[in-house]
C-alpha cells in the first residue's frame, strides 16, 4: 500500500506541475484550482508514504520519477525540446532511482 500511496503522490504532482503552466501565473481560476489541490493531495500521500519508507528513499523516487513525467508531458504537449544532454540527464535520474530501489539496503525489497 506504501508504494500505491507514493504513485498517488507523484501522480497528484506531475498533473499539478503541468496545471501550475497552464495556470498563466495564477491569472486562470481552472488550472489554477487543479494546481492547488493537486500538491495537496500530493503532499497528503507522501505524507502517508513517508510513515513507512525512509525520507531520503522516498524523495528521491518522488522527484526522479516527477521529473522524468513532467519532461515528457513538456516535450508531447507542450512542445517543448528535449535535447540529447536532458535525454542522458533523465537516463541518468532513471538508473539512479533504479539503484536506489533494486541495491539500496535503505529500501525494503
Amino acid at each position: 500500500m506504501t508504494y500505491l500511496y507514493l504513485a498517488f503522490a507523484i501522480l497528484a504532482e506531475v498533473v499539478a506541475t503541468t496545471f501550475l503552466k497552464l495556470s498563466d501565473g495564477f491569472s486562470r481560476p481552472l488550472p489554477s484550482a487543479v494546481t492547488v489541490v493537486g500538491y495537496a493531495l500530493a503532499f497528503y500521500f507522501l505524507s502517508l508514504t513517508l510513515r513507512s519508507l525512509p525520507t531520503g528513499l522516498v524523495y528521491a523516487v518522488w522527484s526522479g520519477v516527477g521529473v522524468v513525467l513532467i519532461a515528457t508531458i513538456a516535450w508531447v504537449f507542450q512542445s517543448q525540446k528535449l535535447d540529447a544532454a536532458a535525454l542522458c540527464g533523465i537516463s541518468l535520474i532513471v538508473s539512479g532511482v533504479a539503484v536506489i530501489n533494486l541495491f539500496s539496503g535503505s529500501t525494503p525489497h
